[in-house]
């Protein structure tokens, strides 16, 4: 039997522990639809002890946040072998399963915090902090996609390709929480070929970017991510052909 005896917990392992309450409970509901009772009840203390260890909610989210966007970050890192369409897919799988367990926590961080906190405005200060934590997160993809093609100083159409498309990602999923309509597998999938997608028009007007799509392709397997976008859009091809306004020398 036991004596239901709670353990003390030294000062950075009970932040942890509200931090860890206090995302599990924005997974559920917005920020500010959290009150600081329910992450007291739910860490099993009492609301002054929560004040005790952050001044206000605003610390608390503030904190909160930057725990989600590490992670949301950590969610680019791959280790740089084997195909690229594998490793792209295998990035998103990990990004899609953050927003998924964390809907909206991710809405309020991407969007750049909540819009008015229990008890007043949301701070400029709050929102200034939200804002390069968003960034952070941005930045930290980038430089992650950079590293997995090889590439150390991108030219100006690559830096524009892998940005646009981290930017595609965040807005895919915001749009895709919103009732969910599209399998996740398939966007994580269709997001993987938005990237070779968009390589490939940039690689149509630049032959740095027409190199590095070859490169791209060069070991990608017929039956990966990769591999099955070629595939599809092979199907196609007879169809465009078929259009009159299209001048066949232009899709041999």
């Amino acid at each position: 039997m036991t004596t239901g005896v709670r353990r003390r917990m030294g000062v950075e392992e009970r932040r942890h522990q509200l931090i860890g309450v206090a995302l599990e409970l924005f997974s559920r509901r917005s920020p500010e639809d959290v009150s600081i009772d329910e992450v007291a009840a739910a860490a099993g203390i009492s609301r002054p002890l929560v004040y005790h260890y952050f001044p206000g909610k605003q610390s608390l989210y503030e904190a909160a946040l930057r725990r989600a966007a590490d992670e949301l970050a950590a969610s680019f890192e791959e280790p740089h072998e084997g195909p690229l369409g594998a490793r792209l897919l295998r990035v998103m799988g990990r990004f899609f399963g953050f927003v998924e367990d964390h809907g909206p926590g991710f809405a309020a961080l991407m969007r750049g915090g909540p819009a008015v906190p229990a008890g007043g405005a949301c701070s400029a200060s709050t929102v200034s902090t939200t804002h390069a934590m968003i960034d952070e997160v941005r930045q930290a993809a980038y430089e992650q996609i950079l590293a997995h093609l090889g590439v150390t100083d991108p030219p100006a159409r690559l830096e524009l390709v892998v940005r646009s498309w981290v930017s595609l990602a965040e807005s895919t999923a915001l749009l895709w929480l919103d009732g969910r309509r599209i399998p996740r597998t398939e966007l994580e999938l269709q997001l993987v070929h938005d990237f070779a997608a968009l390589a490939a028009v940039s690689a149509a007007y630049d032959e740095e970017m027409a190199a590095l799509l070859v490169r791209m392709f060069a070991d990608e397997p017929a039956d990966g991510p990769l591999g099955d976008l070629i595939g599809r859009l092979g199907a196609l091809l007879p169809a465009v052909r078929a259009l009159p306004q299209v001048p066949a020398q232009r899709l041999r």
